[in-house]
């Protein structure tokens, strides 16, 4: 068997959602075992505790502490709610894996998408490398690519956003 046989019969067993695919000649035996699909794990808050309960340790603590005048930072809540707000309006592409994120389809290749490129569904928008494949991601949504929330060349993770887009 040539190479690109093999690599075709790897591509045709990752699309058909086979399990394992298991072959063998005279001269070569090929073992193919795609991973099984985990379901999203869902996780579930902690339980609050009422305001009493929770402030009796911490006031036990207070009073046995040395106080010491520590400079502190100034909080500026307001920018940070400003910049949430100004991005729950956009909608999120993302990994539908675990493995590496690639923004081109090769060193010298242009990235497929940059900020400002207008996509529709369908179109290529990275690469996630996983187990020495390399997959292509599409966009399921039409819209104006805001940012680029991935480095070049990084470990993503399954669910982690990729892309912001503007879907208007």
């Amino acid at each position: 068997m040539k190479l690109n046989e093999i690599q075709d019969l790897i591509k045709f067993v990752s699309k058909s959602g086979v399990s394992e695919v298991e072959l063998e000649t005279k001269e070569i035996k090929i073992v193919i075992r795609t991973p099984k699909t985990v379901p999203p794990v869902v996780m579930q808050a902690a339980p609050v505790l009422p305001a009493a309960v929770a402030a009796a340790p911490v006031a036990q603590a207070v009073q046995t502490a040395v106080p010491v005048n520590t400079p502190t930072a100034p909080v500026n809540p307001p920018a940070s709610n400003a910049a949430a707000n100004e991005d729950s309006k956009y909608i999120a592409i993302k990994s539908p894996m675990i493995g590496t994120f690639y923004r081109s389809a090769g060193p010298d290749k242009p990235a497929f998408v940059n900020v400002g490129d207008e996509i529709t569904a369908g179109k290529t928008v990275c690469i996630i490398e996983a187990m020495k494949l390399f997959n292509e991601i599409e966009s399921d949504i039409k819209g104006k690519i805001v940012k680029v929330l991935v480095n070049d060349a990084t470990p993503v993770e399954y669910d982690q956003p990729l892309f912001l887009v503007d879907p208007s």
